[in-house]
This record gives C-alpha cells, sequence and structure tokens, in this order.
C-alpha cells in the first residue's frame, strides 16, 4: 500500500518547473491543477511536467471564470456538465491520473443537482477516465447532508473528500456527531484533499499550533475512516493534496496582510505528517484481501 502527494498549484506565485522542484524536494509524487486554457501554453504544461518526471491530477471548476473558483450564477445542470466536459477534453491531450472536479450548484434543487451527478458518471464512461467530485462550498457537495442524498442515490459516484468545507457550513467538527455520513463518504471517497478546517472556517491559521491541535486530530480521525474504506475496497494508492491556500483562506494581520504562515510550509509538513501517520498504520495492515 502506498501514499503519494500531490502539491497543488493553488497559491503557488511561481511557474510549473519551479512547483516540480519544489514538489520534488518534498518527495511529493506529482501536481493537482488545471491545464491551462491556451492550446501552446497547454503544451508547455505537458511538457514540463513530463520533463520534471510528475505525474497530474487534473482539476476542472465549472462554470467559472477564468482564475476563479465560485461558479457564476444561473447555470443550469447541462450547462455545467457541457463545462466539465470541455475541462475532461484538454485534459486528456495529457496523461491525467484522474480529474478532480469543483462541479455544480449549491442554489439548484435537489432534481438539478442530482441531474449534474448523474451525468458526472455518464462522462466518466463516455471519456474513459475517473473523475472525482470534491467537497466543496458553493457546489452541490456544501452541505454533508445534501451529499449525503445524492451519495445515497448514486452509488458509482467518486468524491475527493475536503471535510473542512463541512465545518465551517455547520459552525462545528460536524463528522463527529454524523458517523453514519462520514462512513458513506469514506465508502465514495477516491481522493483527499488534507485542509484543516474549524467552526468559523475552512482554515485553520496554522494546524502546527496547539490551539488548533483538536481540528487537527478531527480531522486525522476522519482521514483515519477513509483510508480504512479504501483499504477494504481493494486499493493499492491512495492519494492526498494538501490544501492550504490564498485568496483568503490563510488568515493575514489587518493593515499590513502579512501572511501568518507560509502556505508551502503548511501543505509540506500536513503532507509529510499524514505520509508518516499511513506508514505507520499500515504497520497494522500488513496484508490485504481484495473483495
Amino acid at each position: 500500500m502506498e501514499l503519494k502527494l500531490y502539491k497543488t498549484l493553488w497559491g503557488h506565485d511561481g511557474g510549473l518547473p519551479e512547483a516540480i522542484e519544489l514538489a520534488a524536494a518534498a518527495g511529493f509524487s506529482g501536481i493537482e491543477g488545471p491545464a491551462p486554457l491556451d492550446k501552446t501554453e497547454r503544451a508547455q504544461f505537458f511538457a514540463d511536467l513530463d520533463d520534471g518526471g510528475m505525474e497530474w491530477i487534473s482539476e476542472v471548476s465549472t462554470c467559472t471564470a477564468e482564475g476563479k473558483f465560485v461558479p457564476m450564477p444561473g447555470y443550469s445542470a447541462e450547462a455545467h456538465l457541457a463545462s466539465l466536459e470541455e475541462g475532461v477534453r484538454r485534459s486528456l491531450e495529457g496523461r491525467p491520473l484522474f480529474v478532480n472536479t469543483m462541479g455544480g450548484y449549491d442554489a439548484w434543487s435537489h432534481d438539478e443537482a442530482m441531474r449534474f451527478h448523474e451525468g458526472v458518471i455518464h462522462l466518466e464512461e463516455k471519456h474513459g477516465i475517473d473523475i472525482s467530485v470534491e467537497t466543496h462550498r458553493g457546489r452541490s457537495t456544501y452541505s454533508p447532508w445534501l451529499t449525503r442524498d445524492l451519495l445515497l442515490r448514486l452509488p458509482e459516484l467518486k468524491i475527493t473528500c475536503d471535510f473542512s468545507h463541512w465545518c465551517v457550513v455547520s459552525e462545528r467538527l460536524i463528522l463527529d456527531e454524523e458517523p453514519e455520513i462520514l462512513a458513506l463518504a469514506a465508502a465514495h471517497a477516491y481522493h483527499i484533499q488534507p485542509r484543516v478546517g474549524y467552526d468559523q472556517g475552512p482554515q485553520v491559521p496554522d494546524p502546527r499550533a496547539p490551539e488548533h491541535e483538536p481540528n487537527l486530530l478531527a480531522h486525522e480521525r476522519w482521514w483515519d475512516v477513509v483510508w480504512a474504506s479504501m483499504r477494504e475496497r481493494g486499493r493499492k494508492v491512495f492519494t492526498m493534496t494538501p490544501e492550504f491556500g490564498p485568496d483568503g483562506y490563510l488568515q493575514c494581520a489587518p493593515f499590513s496582510g502579512e501572511p501568518v504562515a507560509n502556505l508551502w510550509e503548511l501543505n509540506r509538513w500536513i503532507g509529510l505528517r499524514q505520509k508518516e501517520r499511513f506508514q505507520s498504520i499500515e504497520l497494522q495492515h500488513p496484508t490485504i484481501s481484495t473483495p
């Protein structure tokens, strides 16, 4: 069994070659980020990944303006599926491991959310690539309870577990209260983004700080449940993309705008900590029975 770490391009200010160097130096296996829209830039992006010997998880955000992640209002499930398919087609010009999507829209009805996620499964089959839907605010998976309803209806749906969003939406460490939802999410989990959230935000200022230890340990309990489910389902490789990020996620001092921490240091620290924990847990599971 192996846990592979991927460096997010969100919040990385340098070019892709620099991101690859940082990832390689930290022992990360690859990069997670979107393929550029421009065809020439996209070709260079793929060439840089190949030159650096990096694996790539493609990121596709549906119905967003370039460089944004919150969906534009008023778009239907069909429009979001068309946006996702366009992103999948761009991705397949390279060699993605899979597609991670921030897809859908939080203001939809249950029926429209169902149509979109049924369409995600159809696109997987059509293009022959796994598509994992991220649990994210602004999207149909922003709520643990709405996500539960989707997962109960769609047994084939894959999700990327970023539980930090559910903490701020519910204003508590909600999965400690909802073990059934945690178990259901774990059963559908394909990928993890190990950011630590808390009751008033999707990102603690610094997970290394002792005052945030309860939040860190809660998320680690939840990730352990996800790993256990993946193990039971016969997964050989587990993937994680640490995604502490900018854009208001990273807290800054008033007036000066001085950030409270360095993003890459946070992501490297949380990633390497989870890899060490994973290896320790795996020592207790030397063999695996594949159903």
